[in-house]
């Protein structure tokens, strides 16, 4: 079984910055793409960035533009999120998924605290 831990979270303040990290216990790693999602209370689930497999082509919703950034590092196994100028709405669970065709494996997830 294949397991994907979070890690990096916290509390920061507004227009603070957080790395979170995202590693997949697979050896074929290069052959996942990685996508981070975040959901906040009351909230459905939302996706914050991806990274495909083997070109590691980010894509980012608009909202997240130029604040966010994803990449991995394949001799590690881990996708990075890099997020700069956090705001409260920021706040969130944010979730890991990694898959391969149509399996998916996730993680527990890491909390992420904006103050304001």
């Amino acid at each position: 079984q294949v397991q994907v831990l979070e890690s990096g979270g916290g509390l920061v303040q507004t227009g603070g910055s957080l790395r979170l990290s995202c590693a997949v216990s697979d050896g074929d790693f290069i052959r996942y793409a990685v996508r981070w999602y975040r959901q906040a209370p009351g909230k459905s689930r939302e996706l914050v960035a991806t990274i495909t497999s083997h070109e590691s082509t980010p894509l980012y919703p608009d909202f997240v533009k130029g604040r966010f950034t994803i990449s991995r590092d394949n001799a590690k196994s881990t996708v990075y999120l890099e997020m700069n100028n956090l705001q409260p709405e920021d706040t969130a669970v944010y979730l890991c998924n990694a898959f391969r065709g149509t399996t998916h494996f996730w993680g527990q997830g890491t909390q992420v605290t904006v103050s304001s």
